[in-house]
């Protein structure tokens, strides 16, 4: 049982007295989490919340109190809270009403910056413990308090980056994980909560000034034959992506660093577009083309947390110091992305100069027995859609048998590829989330008449695309990359022939290191000859017989069932069957199970009695 204060503490406060007020009950909740009788199963969870209430909440809250009034911080009212129950009161209403009243005083004007970083941790708790039917619901509720306050990061003195409303947060992969609507990332590089701030900035003595030894904030041009290179070496975070994929034109350690008429026009304006800290831009007929550089006029605002590096902005989200101003930034940088430092050593602060390398700075490691998946392996979405951009821009243009195919081809054609490969190798359900999965694949493929020719040159130029993308080149990874790229474009083939009949409800294929596509008839050929089909006569069950998987359900799968679903379960094995039984049943009853056309009703009920009579064996 719990009880507490649940008025606002904004109610008739000035912002002093509610901040004031907020901090009072945060002691307490503290107090009685501190001072509870824990078993063993619960004390990791709740010793974690204690020294995130202390160091993220109740001390930035303290800084705020004296920032407002010079007046001690008095615990003598501090509201009650009872308790036997320590992890009942993180996952109840308690923990969930001081965040909604903390980030509802977050949004007041004239609220230091410091409650903003208390709210950040506040809505994590509450959505970390809340209950898994209530946690997305907490994260929409909090956004209606925020709504008014506008998109930004902005950088706390010698502490966090404020994060507000940024819907994506991204890691290295490409993979989303949860944007609350107030966070504060780590930039000491100290945090254990990484990206999040644990408050670890405090306790290293963690500073943001800017290094006077940095480099020199100063814009060279390189004039070439098409295109002048715009380049401002102090604003660089060294990510490589110039040098490494471009190595002709841009010179690491060299003088002078570009040489712009060492490259085509396009492959330079791709490398200065993919430019994670805005350093780069160019110039045509001696115009810069700022607009042409910062072209992802449609892309959203979101936050990459790189591997071991910087965090990467994109989407113009304003950027702003303690004290809400703009940012002051080098030279001509660009607006629309930039790169901000998180391991605590930049010569540059807020932006990444390159230092996380040479301290070696590094994310925590998975754990030994951790395998990649294809996906990972290959450094994720990223990495992926950088291949097919190289592919659909560079090489598909120039060669006469591909061009004429794609040439109507959707300008995100790359990223839907790119989306497609990534959830074959492992990754998130990105394409079948956004597209439909692989009916809608099939429908790229129906009718278009493909050749062996053009089968072949793709095959080609996608391998070629890999390697020009940095896609890693061990034998184990390329096996795996090319097996799939031959079966995937040889499958394609088939299903454009004029006549041809694919099966429409085909799952996701799935690519891992030891998958391959199965023996031959483990899928249903588009070209198979058009013949009768002679099944096994199936005798219903009578209404009172006991139905049991050996004797009624296994029959039900075919050979080419069993071996179309080998690479997520086995048909004909009760065990996995009784484990995705409900699954399988809402797929029988939509018709997409097997993939070559539905199953009569009376054999969907059968099955669905099996299920809701104990799936006897």
């Amino acid at each position: 049982m719990a009880t507490f204060d649940d008025s606002p503490p904004d109610a008739g406060y000035s912002v002093a007295d509610a901040v004031a007020a907020l901090l009072r009950r945060v002691h307490a909740l503290h107090r009685r989490l501190t001072a509870a009788a824990l078993g063993d199963q619960d004390r990791p969870s709740v010793d974690a919340a204690v020294v995130r209430l202390a160091n993220s909440v109740i001390r930035p809250l303290a800084e705020a109190v004296r920032a407002l009034s010079s007046a001690e911080i008095s615990e003598e009212h501090e509201p009650e809270i009872e308790t036997t129950d320590p992890l009942g009161v993180l996952r109840g209403e308690v923990v969930w009403r001081i965040a909604m009243d903390a980030t509802r005083l977050r949004a007041r004007p004239g609220v230091p910056m410091e409650v903003a970083e208390a709210a950040a941790a506040l809505q994590d708790l509450a959505f970390k413990f809340a209950p898994a039917d209530e946690a997305l619901g907490r994260i929409a509720r909090l956004r209606e308090f925020q709504a008014a306050l506008s998109l930004s990061i902005q950088s706390l003195a010698d502490g966090p980056y404020l994060v507000t409303n940024v819907e994506h947060l991204n890691n290295w992969l490409g993979e989303t994980r949860v944007s609350l609507p107030q966070m504060a990332l780590c930039r000491c590089g100290q945090s254990a909560l990484k990206p999040l701030c644990d408050g670890s900035h405090a306790r290293v003595g963690f500073t943001d000034a800017k290094d006077p030894n940095r480099v020199a904030d100063r814009r060279d041009s390189y004039v070439g034959q098409q295109v002048t290179v715009l380049d401002n070496r102090g604003l660089c975070q060294h990510s490589g992506f110039c040098t490494d994929r471009l190595s002709t034109v841009f010179h690491s350690g060299a003088d002078p660093f570009v040489t712009p008429s060492g490259g085509r026009m396009d492959e330079i304006i791709r490398a200065v577009r993919d430019c994670p800290s805005g350093a780069l831009s160019f110039a045509i007929d001696g115009r810069e083309a700022r607009d042409q550089v910062d072209w992802h006029a449609t892309r959203e605002p979101a936050i990459e947390v790189s591997k071991d590096g910087p965090y990467r902005v994109v989407g113009r989200i304003p950027l702003l110091d303690h004290d809400g101003a703009d940012e002051l930034r080098n030279q001509d940088a660009s607006r629309e992305h930039y790169a901000l430092c998180r391991c605590g050593h930049s010569q540059n602060k807020p932006f990444c100069s390159g230092m996380h390398y040479y301290v070696q700075f590094r994310d925590p490691v998975a754990a030994s027995d951790h395998q990649p998946t294809l996906f990972e392996w290959c450094g994720g979405l990223p990495a992926l859609t950088r291949m097919t951009r190289i592919f659909y821009e560079k090489y598909v243009p120039q060669d006469p048998l591909l061009a004429p195919l794609f040439s109507q081809m959707s300008a995100d054609h790359p990223q839907r590829v790119a989306m497609w490969l990534g959830e074959v190798f492992g990754g998130p359900r990105a394409y079948s989330s956004a597209y439909g999965g692989y009916p809608r694949m099939l429908s790229q493929h129906v009718g278009k008449g493909l050749t062996e020719e053009r089968r072949a040159r793709w095959v080609a130029m996608i391998t070629q695309s890999a390697q020009d993308a940095g896609l890693p080149s061990d034998a184990e990874f390329r096996s795996a990359f090319g097996a799939y790229i031959e079966w995937g474009s040889r499958l394609a083939l088939e299903n454009s022939q004029p006549g041809a009949r694919p099966p429409e409800h085909m799952p996701m294929p799935h690519w891992d290191w030891n998958t391959g596509a199965g023996p031959p008839g483990s899928r249903m050929s588009a070209i198979r000859p058009v013949t009768p089909e002679v099944e096994e006569p199936f005798v219903l069950p009578g209404p009172d017989e006991t139905i049991s998987f050996g004797e009624h359900i296994k029959g039900l799968f075919r050979p080419v069932d069993r071996n179309s679903m080998k690479f997520a379960f086995d048909l004909w094995s009760v065990d996995d069957v009784r484990k995705h039984a409900p699954a399988i049943l809402k797929r029988l009853g939509a018709g997409s199970m097997p993939c070559d056309g539905a199953w009569p009703p009376d054999k969907v009920k059968v099955f669905e009695r099996w299920l809701n009579t104990g799936m006897r064996a």
